[in-house]
């Protein structure tokens, strides 16, 4: 079974970037467009402008890992934002892979641990 192997936070890039971009092109985009650090062991996804391509890409800690997913028909619906990236949860991540609209989806109340 593949694992993404998650370290850290998840982050989606809130504008679509052009879908022939791969490592550098894409670890580029996080330092100058979401003013990031790809090599943090955040996840980093992004969308074409279509929104029927999706790519992920994680430092695994000695090189980078670029996954890619291509819809043939519907698309990814990222959440709105009012940044160039957002936060988001891996259960958020797996609704939109799954074609679950996050917008549209409710959240049960939840404990969180008051910030110190």
């Amino acid at each position: 079974m593949l694992t993404l192997g998650l370290t850290g936070r998840i982050w989606l890039c809130a504008d679509p970037v052009d879908g022939r971009k791969s490592y550098d092109g894409l670890a580029g985009v996080i330092t100058a467009h979401l003013a990031g650090d790809p090599l943090s062991g955040d996840l980093f996804v992004f969308k074409n402008r279509r929104g029927d391509r999706l790519k992920i890409l994680a430092w695994q800690g000695d090189g980078f890992a670029l996954y890619m997913r291509r819809l043939e028909r519907g698309t990814f619906q990222f959440p709105k934002a009012t940044a160039a990236g957002v936060e988001i949860t891996a259960t958020d991540l797996a609704l939109i892979l799954g074609g679950i609209e996050l917008g549209s989806a409710r959240k049960r109340p939840r404990y969180s641990r008051p910030a110190a």
